[in-house]
């Protein structure tokens, strides 16, 4: 089981965008679990996730949010805007699993 945190400024979208990409996930096959959380509390969620996304709004915190995600080895991108303002539940999945196989 795959675990996928999207960190955020707590915002309504992202929870649409998770809800996405969950049913990417079922239609692909993959079995994982996606939890969007405020990037506040990052440090707390490390160490109990696989990947970790952050929404382009938190984008500014990419520096500190890297360290925090090395610490418990776990990989970290930003989600590129248009697939978030789009809502792209597909490729926002497929970001988290590249990032997992590399």
């Amino acid at each position: 089981m795959i675990k996928i945190g999207l960190f955020c400024a707590a915002g309504f979208s992202t929870g649409m965008l998770v809800n996405n990409m969950k049913v990417a996930a079922e239609e692909k096959g993959v079995a994982c679990e996606i939890d969007a959380y405020s990037q506040g509390k990052l440090a707390d969620y490390a160490p109990t996730i696989d990947v970790a996304l952050l929404g382009p709004q938190v984008a500014y915190t990419l520096d500190n949010s890297e360290a925090i995600c090395k610490k418990n080895g776990v990989p970290i991108a930003v989600i590129p805007m248009a697939d978030y303002g789009m809502l792209d539940g597909n490729k926002v999945l497929d970001l988290a699993l590249s990032l997992i196989k590399e």
